[in-house]
């Protein structure tokens, strides 16, 4: 029997978020607005998601980690400035 995979809470920083692609029978999910990526800031514990400045979608740290994929953004494109 193999073990059940372990999702850790995405940790503090800048990101630049993708959603993974959703599986035919999933309902609406929510985050549409994230589609096809935006930027994020998490505090380890919640995540806000924006696109031009402005908050598109939000939820907890482990719902990110598991439903998108991160890539880190650092010096001036971790700012949320546009």
């Amino acid at each position: 029997m193999s073990m059940p995979k372990t999702i850790a809470p995405l940790p503090s920083g800048h990101y630049w978020a993708t959603p993974h692609a959703p599986f035919p029978l999933d309902g609406a999910n929510g985050y549409d607005e994230v589609f096809p990526g935006a930027r994020c800031v998490s505090d380890g514990k919640w995540v806000i998601f924006d696109k031009n400045g402005d908050e598109v979608w939000a939820c907890n740290a482990m719902y990110a980690a598991a439903h998108f994929d991160f890539a880190p953004l650092c010096g001036a494109f971790a700012s949320t400035a546009d």
